[in-house]
C-alpha cells in the first residue's frame, strides 16, 4: 500500500500563461527522479492569482480601468478543452502519474477558479470548481456547485481536492470524508504560518494524507510587476506547500521562499490504523443527531427541453 506523493510549489509568470506552463514542464526530469504517483499544484496556478488587484471597483461603482484589467484576465484563462490542458494531459502520461492543479476556467463569460483531475491514461476526467470565492475574490469568480465535488481513484489512492478557503468550511470536509477521500489535496495561495495548523487539523480530523501546494511568488519590486499597494521587499507569496500523515505528522515540508518540488512515501494503510480511534462519519459520528445533506445536482441558468405530445 506504499505510494509516492509529491507537490510542485511554483508560481504563475506574470509573463503569461504560457510562460507558466513552461515552467511547469522545466521541472519535468525532477518529477520524474521523484517518480510520483500523484502531483499536485497550486491555486489558480494556470491562469494565476492577482493578488493584490482591485479591479477598478470601489463598493457602488467601477472605473473603465477594471474591465480592462477583468478582460486581460479572462484572456489570460483557460478552456478545459485547450491546448493548455491537452499538454498538462500529455506530462501526465509521461512521468505516468496523475496531476491536480489548480486553473482558472473560463465557461462562456464566467470565470471559475477550478481544480482538475488528469489520469496518465484517461486524460482530463473530473474537475472541482471553488464553491465559495473568498472576500474580494467573488468579483472575479463564479461560485460553483455541488456538482464538482469528486473523489477520483488515482494511481495514490482515492484523492479529492478543496481549494484554498473552502478548506475550512466544516460541511464540505465532512461531504470529503463520507466519500473516503484518502489524499486530500489543497491547491491553495494562503501562505500564512496558521495554514498549517489548518492542513494538520484536516489531516487530524479525516484521518486521510493532505498535499497543499501552495503558490510561490517573489517580491512584485523583484519581478518590475505593478502590484496595487505593495511596497514590501518580502514575496508576494511565500509558499509553504507541505505533505502530513493521517495523524497530523509533517512528512514533508512546508517549502518557503523558493519555487520546488517536495516528495514523501506514504502508507494508505496508515489511514485504517488511524481511524481506529477515530473515524468522523462513522463510529465517532451521531448521526440520531446530526444530519447533512449534501446537493449535487448540476445547477444551471437556463435549462432548454422540447415539449412532445407523449
Amino acid at each position: 500500500m506504499t505510494k509516492k506523493v509529491s507537490v510542485l510549489q511554483i508560481g504563475s509568470s506574470p509573463e503569461g500563461t504560457q510562460a507558466t506552463l513552461d515552467k511547469i514542464l522545466s521541472f519535468e526530469n525532477e518529477i520524474k527522479d521523484a517518480n510520483p504517483d500523484i502531483l499536485v499544484m497550486p491555486e489558480a496556478t494556470l491562469g494565476g492569482y492577482p493578488k493584490g488587484e482591485s479591479f477598478g471597483t470601489q463598493l457602488g461603482f467601477r472605473l473603465e480601468s477594471g474591465r480592462d484589467t477583468f478582460k486581460n484576465y479572462y484572456d489570460a484563462a483557460i478552456d478545459l478543452s485547450g491546448k493548455e490542458v491537452k499538454t498538462l494531459c500529455d506530462l501526465s502520461s509521461r512521468i505516468n502519474a496523475n496531476i491536480v492543479i489548480g486553473v482558472i476556467e473560463r465557461a462562456g463569460g464566467t470565470l471559475y477558479c477550478t481544480a482538475i483531475f488528469i489520469d496518465p491514461k484517461d486524460g482530463l476526467t473530473h474537475k472541482h470548481r471553488k464553491l465559495m470565492p473568498t472576500g474580494s475574490e467573488r468579483l472575479i469568480w463564479g461560485q460553483g456547485d455541488g456538482s464538482t465535488l469528486p473523489i477520483v481513484e488515482t494511481n495514490a489512492g482515492k484523492a479529492g481536492a478543496a481549494i484554498c478557503w473552502e478548506n475550512y468550511m466544516p460541511l464540505l470536509r465532512t461531504t470529503m470524508y463520507s466519500k473516503g477521500v484518502e489524499i486530500w489535496c489543497a491547491p491553495t495561495v494562503d501562505a500564512r504560518p496558521v495554514w498549517q495548523s489548518t492542513m494538520q487539523h484536516i489531516a487530524l480530523e479525516g484521518r486521510c494524507f493532505v498535499a497543499s501546494a501552495c503558490q510561490y511568488q517573489p517580491s512584485p519590486n523583484a519581478l518590475g510587476v505593478n502590484v496595487e499597494n505593495w511596497v514590501s521587499d518580502d514575496a508576494l507569496i511565500p509558499g509553504g506547500s507541505v505533505i502530513i500523515g493521517p495523524l497530523g505528522d509533517v512528512l514533508a515540508g512546508p517549502l518557503h521562499e523558493k519555487e520546488g518540488l517536495i516528495s514523501a512515501e506514504i502508507d494508505l494503510d496508515d489511514i485504517a490504523r488511524g481511524k481506529y480511534d477515530l473515524d468522523v462519519i462513522g463510529h465517532y459520528g451521531r448521526p440520531d443527531i446530526f444530519e447533512l445533506r449534501v446537493n449535487e445536482t448540476p445547477r444551471q441558468s437556463v435549462t432548454t427541453f422540447v415539449e412532445t405530445d407523449d
